[in-house]
């Protein structure tokens, strides 16, 4: 027989698939019935919950069983349950919090099939390619596992290996679910705001990108360039002679996974680092790149130390931690609107403007433009009300995720693709950081990286929010500026006179001109001079502002400005020039 055409798909088409097993039922037809049974014995146990009366009951039970189910049918189950658990508009809670214990390990296949599938996409022998490989695989997950191996060339990696049949077996369970989508959406009890076949389609487009292992290693490369100048952040080479579509060569990471707690204790790495830079470097992927790594569970990320034999430390000092991130088969684009847009909806829920914030899901998708959002406010509320508790160190996104899995279903909220993707990655990353250190508040990170980058905008967009936060109906608020600016420095590490010198340029540049007259009634509104207000704000910042160094930064801001003002003045005055 020849070879499955399904199997030499670069990218998911669903018309593609359907076309093939339209006219092949004889192939459906087994995995149906397998399917089916599977889940029988689920639906009569929800069933016959309902007669009883025990629904309450037996949910726990019900959601481990699907759990289970699941893994039972092998990885595009497996996947659809880790896809489903940052879905709160389509799972209610108590089942999110059982598929979020999906972990890709699988029984591996033999080595013999997976050095033939190595030697088959290398065009070399094992012996060729690598001087040393383990016998057995070091890891198995959904879609392959993992061998350690040595170059020729001394360099220690890792060799990732894709199971044998994975497409065909992909594109038969996509058709299926595309199927059974299109004929039981009509009777399910969501509020969707769209095609069920869509999310199967969005989750087919995502599947198919994490098994192409080229896509994977380009990916790698280039979130690897977005943190060139991050020491802390590691990203493992990709040895491209020995890499293809069905096999990764990468370098070996030398480390331990972040849930290990006990052996980074003994190596003496300090946990609070390892947080900050979860959570910064998510921020940084979010806000900042714009690309960024959706599917950071325990397996995929390492704490590291800065030199990597960090056995053997007997310091009683911590070692400054760094974190290395692998597996880059699930990663997603972030546009600049979108970027903006996400500021924009921390700036609004930092200031609790609840109705600017339902104007922001409108532009994320969550909610259609022709919806009425004056019902939803305040359910919204209510919301992160319950999330930032008495205050804002309060603050966790578990919290809002099981808010949400109950609100979805009284208002027409849906999770566009991209947001399912980025609400598993801060809610992964999260439980991570409460895996290292229970009383961790993701805010004592997250709000200062979001002060710094408002204090130190670069660009028109930036300057705009951070305006539209100081400003509230026309007034100066003070208290905000104070808070950001103590936020921003509560780790320790962030400089003022840089701010400072864009502040300057700022005021005096055209932009500017309404912030200066904002500024003068700032400082006499009410009929008082606000000398109190400045009094403070100097006292928060007067540590900074040398007056060697405050000096050099002012003269350089209005050197800055009066070369642009130069450079502007030069076509004006070639006009005039002119016989």
């Amino acid at each position: 027989m020849g070879q499955n055409p399904l199997a030499l798909l670069k990218r998911y088409d669903a018309i593609a698939i359907a076309q093939y097993y339209r006219f092949r039922p004889w192939l459906t037809l087994w995995r149906t019935l397998n399917v089916a049974v599977s889940f029988l014995s689920f639906f009569l146990g929800l069933k016959i919950d309902s007669w009883q009366n025990r629904t309450e009951v037996n949910r726990l039970k019900r959601a481990e069983q699907l759990r289970r189910t699941l893994i039972r049918l092998g990885p595009t189950f497996i996947k659809v349950g880790q896809a489903l658990s940052t879905r709160p508009d389509l799972i209610r809670k108590h089942f999110l919090t059982e598929l979020t214990k999906l972990q890709d390990q699988l029984p591996p296949f033999s080595t013999e099939l997976a050095f033939r599938i190595i030697e088959q996409e290398l065009g070399r022998s094992i012996k060729d390619a690598y001087s040393q490989i383990s016998p057995q695989p070091i890891a198995a997950a959904s879609l392959g596992q993992v061998y350690q191996a040595r170059l020729y060339s001394g360099e220690e990696v890792a060799v990732k290996v894709q199971r044998p049949n994975l497409l065909p077996t992909l594109t038969l369970d996509l058709y299926l679910m595309r199927w059974v989508a299109g004929w039981i959406a009509p009777w399910l009890p969501l509020n969707l705001g769209h095609d069920l076949t869509l999310i199967v389609d969005e989750f087919g487009i995502k599947l198919f990108e994490e098994v192409d292992y080229l896509n994977e290693g380009r990916n790698a490369e280039k979130f690897a360039t977005n943190f060139r100048n991050d020491p802390k952040v590691k990203v493992p080479a990709i040895y491209w002679r020995y890499s293809s579509r069905r096999v990764l060569t990468l370098e070996w990471i030398h480390g331990y996974k972040l849930t290990d707690t006990d052996r980074i204790r003994e190596a003496g790495l300090a946990s609070d680092d390892l947080i900050e830079i979860g959570v910064t470097s998510g921020l940084q992927q979010l806000l900042e790149h714009g690309f960024f790594h959706a599917d950071p569970h325990p397996g995929n990320l390492f704490a590291m130390a800065p030199q990597c034999a960090i056995d053997g430390n007997e310091s009683s000092e911590p070692i400054e931690a760094r974190m290395a991130y692998i597996d880059f088969g699930m990663m997603d684009q972030l546009d600049a609107p979108t970027k903006e847009t996400l500021v924009d909806a921390l700036v609004h829920l930092i200031n609790k403007d609840y109705e600017d914030l339902t104007k922001d899901f409108v532009s994320l998708g969550f909610l259609t433009p022709d919806i009425d959002i004056q019902p939803i406010l305040p359910a919204l509320e209510a919301v992160f009300s319950q999330a930032f508790g008495e205050s804002v160190q309060d603050f966790n996104f578990r919290t809002i995720t099981d808010s949400f899995s109950e609100l979805m279903y009284d208002y027409p909220f849906r999770v566009p693709a991209k947001f399912a993707l980025i609400i598993r990655s801060l809610v992964t990353q999260e439980g991570l950081a409460l895996t290292i250190n229970p009383n961790f508040k993701i805010v004592e990170v997250a709000y200062p990286y979001v002060a710094k980058r408002l204090l130190t905008g670069e660009s028109p967009q930036l300057r705009r929010r951070l305006l539209e936060m100081l400003f509230k109906d026309g007034k100066f608020q003070w208290s905000r500026l104070e808070n950001l600016i103590a936020i921003a420095r509560t780790n320790g590490n962030f400089d003022l006179l840089p701010s400072a010198q864009m502040g300057i340029q700022f005021l005096l540049s055209e932009e500017g001109k309404f912030l200066r007259q904002q500024l003068v009634i700032a400082l006499t509104e009410d009929d008082r001079l606000h000398t109190d207000e400045v009094q403070r704000l100097w006292n928060l910042i007067k540590d900074d502002f040398q007056p060697v160094r405050l000096l050099s930064v002012a003269m350089d801001a209005i050197a800055e400005f009066s070369t642009a003002g130069t450079a502007a003045l030069l076509p004006i005055r070639a006009n005039f020039s002119k016989p």
